[in-house]
């Protein structure tokens, strides 16, 4: 203004002036609500400033933080990755995201991501620390299937025992590697104890359609042909 007074560049101002001190009360409301742990709170006054401050790596990777406190990991990932690419060398973005990824069970994503952040800095303690637990347990589960692929059922199901000793913290992995063992005693006409395993995994995933297949040529196997 003070370079080019005009009328018309004083209303601007002042409409850009007063939606700066708005936007501001937003963000100390939300930094208040993220604080008290009233994450959806917090999520919804995110929303309207990040409409305005689209740029915003921090205010990105606060929201990410309430959605992971809320439960919605994939929403958390797209702000992360988001974050990733507004800020330099963000390493603490591909970390989280990395931990999500792995979280979720989807171990080959986990693996590329955590390897972005050792491509910004080599040393970085948690990234290699989570990059050795994670290109292990990747290596495990290729190492599996493949013997699957090659009708080698017994050393399949050694492999995936080495998985859950692997990964005895998040469940899903556990989950995964009883449903492929399930699958390898069900094809190795081991039916008694395929059954066994089929029905655990069902236990914990009703519709699990791997396991339902697997059970019944299980049953067949046995004459159990109601079942």
């Amino acid at each position: 203004l003070k370079s080019n007074p005009s009328n018309n560049e004083e209303k601007e101002a002042q409409t850009q002036l007063t939606k700066s001190d708005e936007l501001q009360r937003l963000h100390s409301q939300a930094l208040s609500a993220y604080q008290q742990e009233d994450y959806e709170a917090a999520i919804s006054l995110l929303d309207e400033i990040l409409a305005v401050c689209v740029w915003d790596a921090e205010l990105r990777e606060l929201r990410a933080e309430c959605y992971i406190k809320e439960g919605e990991p994939s929403k958390a990932i797209s702000d992360l990755k988001a974050a990733a690419k507004l800020k330099n060398d963000n390493t603490e973005a591909f970390y989280k995201i990395s931990r999500i990824y792995y979280q979720l069970g989807d171990h080959e994503l986990s693996l590329s991501e955590v390897r972005e952040c050792l491509k910004l800095d080599q040393d970085h303690k948690q990234c290699f620390s989570l990059y050795k637990q994670v290109k292990k347990l990747n290596k495990q589960i290729e190492s599996a299937e493949e013997f699957i692929r090659e009708g080698r059922y017994e050393d399949a199901i050694n492999k995936y025992d080495s998985v859950m000793k692997t990964e005895p913290e998040v469940p899903i992995y556990a989950t995964r590697a009883k449903e492929r063992i399930c699958h390898c005693l069900s094809k190795n006409q081991q039916a008694t104890e395929a059954i066994q395993v089929c029905t655990e995994v069902l236990q914990l995933e009703p519709t699990n359609v791997n396991a339902l297949k697997d059970r019944a040529e299980a049953y067949l196997l046995e004459d159990l042909y109601e079942e």
